[in-house]
């Protein structure tokens, strides 16, 4: 029998991880002046993609009830049969003591120690409890889902003084306001997959009409958030102007949500919520690493010696 080696890459929701380990990776460039040290770096992105996929593996592996009836997850590996959950627990285990092997040995015991708490915090404390406790689950476990870009600064730092903390816990801030409206416009179409799974989103517990108002509250918290990296200097006015026109179309998005013209508006939201925060760390990384190479060199500089 063949290996299932496509149930398996299901298992890690690469789609998902990419995302993740994007924004560790953009951690990693802010956290130095130059190119972050190569061995912390790479191992410690390889580290943080594992954990990651570790976790989602545990995910599909405590959703597997809900994905059977949900009609977004029917065809997840665990759902159809295609993988055992005894193969998936092997899988997840093995992923995350591969991860945290790495990155003690590798990285610094910090970054192992922060990307542990990640892990269990979104795989069990979000999954396993938060998911089914409470319709404000996305956004108390939002705290774990929004960590990566702490793990990626951690890597190359070490986390050694409080200004490490403050800029790397802005980042996992902008992450952690961006979480709700974003996955609750996907549960806004997603409403009667949550109501038939019996998992308490928002929109199913609260209506429609409230989680939009909720929507577009937090999408106004995220754009003065997002400013923030400008205010205390982390960033300058490139990353600034790129912030603000994410900022405006998502709040365009939020404000026609109220009223949409289609069922299917609040998917293209939930769609725009990705490019808008994969857009919005591009903009750092390049004002942080790339503009400063770009910038004109003073005249001074250029006047050959008297």
């Amino acid at each position: 029998m063949a290996f299932p080696m496509r149930e398996y890459w299901a298992l890690t929701k690469p789609r998902v991880v990419a995302l993740i380990v994007f924004t560790a990776f953009v951690g990693m460039f802010l956290a130095v002046p130059g190119l972050p040290p190569l061995r912390e770096s790479v191992f410690g992105f390889l580290g943080i993609w594992l954990a990651a996929s570790s976790a989602a593996a545990i995910n599909h592996l405590i959703d597997q009830r809900i994905d059977r009836v949900m009609a977004r997850t029917q065809h997840r590996p665990l759902a159809t049969g295609a993988l055992k959950p005894a193969q998936v627990l092997a899988f997840a285990v093995f992923l995350g003591a591969l991860s945290m092997t790495m990155l003690i040995s590798m990285v610094n015991p910090i970054t192992a120690a922060l990307t542990f708490a990640s892990l269990i915090g979104y795989a069990i404390v979000y999954t396993a409890w938060l998911k089914r406790a409470t319709p404000q689950n996305i956004v108390i476990g939002g705290i774990a889902g929004a960590a990566p870009p702490l793990l990626g600064w951690a890597a190359v730092t070490g986390m050694r003084n409080e200004w490490d903390w403050a800029h790397a816990l802005l980042l996992v801030l902008i992450i952690f306001v961006w979480t709700p409206p974003h996955f609750w416009a996907l549960a806004i179409f997603r409403r009667d997959d949550y109501a038939r799974a019996l998992v308490p989103m928002l929109p199913v517990t609260h209506g429609v009409q409230y989680t939009r108002w909720q929507i577009l509250l937090y999408t106004v918290l995220l754009v003065i958030v997002t400013v923030l990296p400008y205010a205390v200097k982390m960033s300058g006015a490139f990353y600034l102007g790129g912030a603000l026109v994410l900022g405006a179309v998502f709040l365009w998005y939020a404000w026609r949500l109220l009223d949409p013209p289609d069922d299917f508006f609040a998917m293209r939201t939930f769609n725009y919520s990705i490019v808008y925060l994969m857009a919005l760390f591009a903009f750092l990384l390049l004002d942080h690493w790339l503009m400063p190479l770009l910038a004109p060199v003073p005249a001074f500089e250029l006047q050959p010696a008297g």
